[in-house]
């Protein structure tokens, strides 16, 4: 089952354009060019009109350290850190260089691993320039997020088991991770 996911997974990705934009075996994001279907002010005064161009973020799963079945522990936040930064790094390194990106406002995505309680991952991700935004909800959105949540906890269980032991299907919530474009060369390049 695990490698069915696996497979699904890899389909999906083709399908909508998620690449791997280095050869980093740490580096843990793909990304997406697409555009913003909303208006999104983000802190730093940045304005993303509906239609202008981003760069989702993708966990990139096989590179996600793994975790022991007692869940996170202090060696493993460290690796994730490391990781992230490093993947920062080189994420503004191709947004500065590549030619194609150069009317990207942000980068950023939709995730299930960062509540809003501005506790742990929420407060690393806005210590590493990320603004986590409240996605806004709606009857028809939230069926729609029933599915996405439905995979996304697939995608856990397949690539990273402990995940799941704080992760409730039906209590998943789904937050907006930005950082501007500016920012992230301002910091990261």
């Amino acid at each position: 089952m695990r490698r069915l996911i696996r497979g699904f997974d890899g389909l999906l990705r083709r399908l909508y354009g998620v690449v791997e934009f280095c050869d980093d075996p740490l580096c843990l994001f793909r990304i997406q060019p697409a555009r913003y279907p909303r208006s999104l002010r983000l802190s730093d005064g940045t304005e993303v009109r509906p239609g202008e161009p981003v760069l989702i973020l993708h966990l990139w799963n096989e590179h996600i350290p793994p975790l022991s079945p007692d869940g996170p522990d202090l060696l493993w936040a460290v690796q994730v850190r490391r990781r992230l930064l490093r993947s920062l790094h080189r994420l503004a390194a191709l947004v500065a260089s590549d030619p194609g990106l150069t009317g990207v406002k942000a980068v950023g995505g939709v995730t299930v691993l960062i509540p809003l309680d501005g506790e742990g991952p929420a407060r690393l991700m806005t210590r590493l320039g990320f603004d986590v935004v409240t996605r806004p909800r709606s009857w028809l959105r939230g069926f729609g997020e029933f599915w996405e949540n439905l995979y996304a906890w697939a995608l856990m269980w397949a690539f990273n088991a402990p995940t799941l032991r704080r992760k409730q299907l039906l209590r998943l919530r789904r937050t907006e991770v930005w950082m501007s474009r500016q920012r992230l060369l301002e910091r990261y390049e």
